[in-house]
């Protein structure tokens, strides 16, 4: 697979340093833990962790480019502050870490290390460490760079191979977005921010949460359906597909109104079979009321694009979940001829556990988060 990211001008690692050293200084060291600010952030972490430079910072915390000193290991580590303050968002953070321990494949980003605080009743920051990628995919999409069919056909087939790795374990991801999918410089992909998955042991359950950035959103969250399943990822993913192809969003929504008319003006009108899904009343008055519009074809839309491609496309943006393809047919689809063998197309072991409580009160998230973090220093917990 020919690199598209090679210049400097890109969003590789060298040019964060370039941009960002001057952020990251010192402040205090001992024999196991040494300080820096990093931004306008205190890191506390183990002297083994040299920061170089900030990666990026939101709601989520802050991500520092840094070197295990004792592999020469480049890594990432996420510091998450004040997790406790918002039991929603602590909840966020443990089931992350649960998912991640227990998934291993190339396709899903690797945590590869939590940072143990020093006292278990009072910490309130939280330090994840994990495999360093160069950028994410929404980098890849806005940039100047040539991007060709056959770079989008690779990045599909990795972003389908770990999606069907995460299904088969039972977990539905909830939050596919170019910005979540991380990428190297060699094109590898891999699938990261496990916040909001959940787990099921059937085609639905009863989720009523905000789930799905608003773009990716599939139709049956937009309706307000109480049950859903592994289908809105793949909804997810035809509309990160579209954006691949056409280098920008097909379902830009400016509120969740907009966001159902956009889809309805691009798909067209939807038929009694296509809304059979749909069981309250008042939605089906509300979609049957709307003035019919025939759609557009994906040809033209995306006039440049394999055929076979709009094929898998139109599929994965089947309006009924019902009929909505999933992650195992479409790595079957003959779009991914060549690159797809069943044979190394590895499934979970087993099913994921990450079932948590969502109202259980601080104090006993801290202890599984802590739980989690023993995980990965187990010759710590008699002396904690």
């Amino acid at each position: 697979m020919a690199m598209i990211m090679q210049q400097k001008e890109t969003c590789l690692i060298n040019q964060k340093i370039r941009d960002n050293n001057k952020q990251i200084y010192k402040i205090m060291s001992n024999k196991k833990r040494h300080r820096f600010k990093v931004w306008e952030s205190i890191f506390d972490i183990e002297t083994k962790y040299h920061p170089i430079a900030p990666l990026g910072r939101g709601a989520y915390g802050v991500v520092c480019y840094s070197i295990n000193t004792s592999t020469n290991e480049k890594v990432a580590i996420k510091k998450i502050s004040n997790v406790f303050d918002h039991s929603v968002e602590a909840l966020k953070v443990l089931r992350e870490m649960k998912i991640l321990r227990q998934t291993r494949h190339e396709n899903v980003i690797k945590m590869k290390d939590v940072m143990v605080p020093s006292i278990k009743s009072t910490f309130k920051d939280v330090y994840l460490v994990y495999e360093l990628m160069d950028c994410d995919l929404r980098n890849v999409i806005y940039s100047r760079r040539e991007l060709s069919g056959v770079h989008v056909k690779y990045f599909m087939f990795q972003l389908l191979r770990g999606l069907n790795y995460l299904h088969s374990a039972n977990i539905i991801h909830r939050d596919l977005k170019p910005e979540n999918l991380l990428v190297k410089a060699n094109c590898d992909l891999k699938i990261s921010d496990f916040g909001l998955s959940r787990t099921t042991k059937g085609r639905a359950q009863l989720m009523t949460e905000y789930v799905v950035t608003r773009w990716y959103r599939a139709p049956e969250l937009l309706l307000s359906c109480e049950t859903y399943g592994t289908s809105v990822d793949m909804w997810s993913v035809g509309c990160i597909f579209a954006e691949l192809l056409g280098r920008g969003p097909i379902f830009p929504g400016k509120d969740s109104l907009d966001q159902l008319n956009l889809i309805i003006n691009i798909l067209g009108t939807q038929g009694d079979s296509e809304l059979e899904f749909i069981t309250s009343s008042r939605v089906l008055k509300f979609l049957k009321s709307q003035s019919y519009t025939p759609g557009f074809s994906l040809s033209s839309l995306y006039p440049n694009a394999d055929f076979r491609a709009l094929d898998l496309l139109r599929k994965m943006l089947a309006f009924n979940p019902n009929k909505r393809i999933t992650v195992s047919e479409a790595l079957e689809h003959p779009y991914m001829t060549g690159l797809y063998d069943p044979r190394s197309t590895r499934r979970a072991p087993f099913p994921c556990d990450i079932a948590v409580d969502a109202d259980i009160g601080v104090d006993k998230i801290r202890n599984l988060i802590w739980d989690e973090m023993l995980h990965y220093h187990p010759e710590t917990a008699p002396f904690r």
